[in-house]
């Protein structure tokens, strides 16, 4: 019997001038451990006229987590962050009771050609922690557990895993883990894991079973502790997963919570402006993303 129990097709999604392959959340599988929410943007070529303008937008309830491949963002938040990402690096943002973002191309490269390719995430937070003060870390690439076994590369961005702990402050137990190839290899990590997992395959092919997985897939293992699979070579997979929460976790529109009156009361806040509960972002205050009006009558 195979140990993948779901086939995860990416699925184009638009964030305004801009689109990304959504992964997560799917209608038969709503999250993977604590992971409620992962986007892969790109790889895009930009032109010298096109950038990445996210205005100023709204969270609750979680942990955002951004990783490039290629290509730079620069984030303000609410709480006075302003930091350019590279790739390597992690942006870890955690919203709490409420947290304003954006998330633009750097200024000096707005009149240049430039390449864009990375991961967006949402990790939901333990109930305890869901009305947090909110926070921000910036986490250089030289800081993030790097190793090779079997000329293996394995690369730990978030979590803890294989004996080691990445220097991302998770509030909960999980893993995001690279893993690369040279040459065609043989994986067995299942003990090494916990709780649930998903593969993502960004280049070559992953082989388990009989079968052959090409990109643009996310696989949910069955059983975590089976997690074996053959690399093709020239190979990158990424997996996702840890332990669930007991509650299930909801999301309206950039709002993830545990409690469904939390979510109502951040759509009226936020599309009423209430800057007590949303402060404005420094620096970038002269617009924002408007709240959807189908999201604040849905129930």
């Amino acid at each position: 019997m195979s140990n993948i129990g779901l086939i995860i097709e990416e699925k184009a999604a638009d964030i305004g001038n801009f689109l990304v392959g959504r992964l997560l959340p799917f209608r038969e599988k709503r999250a993977v451990g604590p992971f409620v929410f992962i986007d892969h943007m790109g790889p895009s070529e930009l032109k010298d006229y096109q950038n990445l303008d996210v205005p100023p937008h709204p969270h609750i309830g979680l942990s955002t987590l951004t990783y490039l491949l290629e290509g730079s963002i620069f984030h303000r938040d609410s709480i006075g962050s302003a930091v350019e990402i590279k790739p390597g690096a992690v942006n870890w943002m955690t919203a709490g009771k409420g947290v304003v973002h954006s998330e633009r191309t750097p200024e000096y490269l707005r009149h240049s050609d430039k390449r864009l390719h990375g991961f967006q995430i949402w990790v939901g937070l333990p109930k305890h922690l869901e009305q947090t003060e909110p926070t921000f870390h910036h986490i250089e690439a030289d800081e993030i557990p790097v190793w090779e076994e079997d000329d293996i590369q394995y690369k730990l961005i978030a979590g803890e895993a294989f004996g080691r702990t990445s220097a991302v402050p998770v509030h909960s137990k999980l893993f995001f883990i690279e893993i690369k190839t040279k040459e065609a290899k043989k994986i067995s990590i299942g003990k090494d894991l916990y709780g649930e997992a998903a593969m993502y395959v960004l280049d070559g092919t992953v082989s388990t079973e009989g079968n052959t997985y090409g990109s643009k897939q996310l696989m949910i293992a069955k059983d975590t502790k089976l997690c074996e699979f053959e690399m093709s070579e020239n190979g990158t997979v990424y997996l996702f997963g840890g332990e669930p929460f007991d509650e299930e976790r909801f999301i309206f529109w950039n709002f993830v919570n545990s409690d469904k009156e939390m979510l109502d009361q951040a759509k009226v806040n936020w599309n009423d402006q209430n800057h007590d509960a949303f402060p404005l972002v420094p620096g970038d205050d002269q617009e924002y993303v408007p709240l959807p009006k189908a999201i604040l009558n849905r129930k």
